[in-house]
């Protein structure tokens, strides 16, 4: 399955041209700063926005010169900032009524399931008003999984949760990427969601998809026109390789190398993501043994990019077949003379596991 979109939208101080193929499964993120279009994007996908152009989901055309599908016929879920659940209803029956939606014959996520994958069992006969704002946007989201949508958006739904709430509902969001099959478009302004969600990533700014990729790959582009500051970094995707219960310690390997974390209790095997910040990285010319540093990496400089404050570069670093980030000032890459091809060390000071 594939996701094909092709959208031109003009409104007086902005316009939307883009054109994607997006893989259809797991999470995609459309990310970028606000106002870059990644709203609208999502609502033309939606048909909630009559943009030019053409989509085609699974080789079927819900849009093209002479066709527009109508929303209510697009099978699409579509979970907003705020939860929308119908105030004088039971989480029950919000739930009923996003099921009503569809025919028997055609469901293809029980209730059961979609009560299960939230944890929401608990709040099945409260009102939205005795629920938090976390518990309102689990029960949103199941209402719009028992759509049965062979699309779901999500537009920012953790944006109005504060930090702990935020925290709650991020651990059923991985649940529904590891155990349904229905592609999900993420939109978020958060590198941190992103790097724990999504598996591919449109990189969105004033109305132009700017980047388009597997996220590991995209996310290691020091090139991009947006600049990130302190969430600059890298996600590599790992699995636990050794315990060291003494100290709290676990080893993740990845393609190419491997890294001392927290230890999160994960079993051996387990694969797991790792984010790596480039403000986390320090390069030098020879192994450092006496530093309170855990993680050194043989490493090959790649690409020396300005960033955002003159003062600072980012320099990309292939460790094996992966990439890691580093920044440091242009005075540090200078003195230590660093150009592509030279060989290094890459010091990782923290290592943030995030799934």
């Amino acid at each position: 399955m594939s996701i094909e979109a092709r959208f031109k939208l003009d409104y007086p101080g902005f316009s939307l041209d883009v054109d994607l193929a997006i893989p259809g499964h797991g999470v995609t993120a459309i990310f970028g700063q606000s106002g870059s279009g990644k709203t609208t994007l999502l609502r033309c996908i939606a048909g909630l926005e009559r943009a030019s152009g053409s989509l085609k989901i699974e080789s079927q055309s819900w849009q093209d010169a002479n066709y527009f599908m109508p929303v209510h016929q697009r099978p699409l879920g579509y979970v907003f900032q705020e939860a929308s659940l119908f105030p004088h209803m039971s989480a029950r029956r919000n739930l009923e009524y996003g099921m009503k939606r569809v025919a028997a014959a055609d469901r293809r996520v029980a209730m059961d399931q979609a009560i299960e994958l939230l944890g929401i069992d608990h709040l099945l006969d409260r009102l939205p008003g005795h629920l938090s704002g976390g518990e309102r946007q689990r029960v949103a989201i199941a209402r719009a999984l028992l759509t049965s949508p062979r699309l779901l958006l999500m537009d920012e739904p953790l944006a109005a949760l504060d930090l702990a709430r935020k925290n709650e509902i991020l651990p059923y969001l991985e649940r529904l990427h590891d155990e349904l099959e229905i592609p999900v478009l993420y939109v978020s302004h958060a590198p941190d969601e992103v790097a724990r969600l999504a598996d591919h990533i449109v990189v969105m700014d004033a109305g132009r998809a700017v980047a388009q990729g597997p996220l590991t790959e995209t996310l290691a582009r020091i090139d991009l026109p947006i600049k990130l500051g302190e969430d600059t970094g890298v996600v590599l995707d790992g699995r636990i390789a050794e315990r060291d219960e003494n100290w709290h310690l676990a080893r993740v390997e990845f393609d190419g190398g491997s890294v001392w974390v927290r230890d999160s209790g994960h079993a051996l095997g387990h694969h797991v993501r790792v984010r790596i910040l480039a403000r986390d990285v320090s390069i030098a010319l020879e192994p450092q043994h006496d530093s309170s540093i855990l993680n050194t990496l043989p490493a090959e400089v790649i690409e020396i990019a300005d960033d955002a404050h003159p003062a600072l570069a980012l320099v990309k670093l292939r460790v094996g077949k992966s990439a890691v980030v580093a920044r440091l000032t242009h005075r540090s890459a200078r003195g230590l003379d660093l150009s592509p091809g030279a060989k290094v060390f890459a010091q990782i000071k923290a290592v943030a596991l995030i799934g």
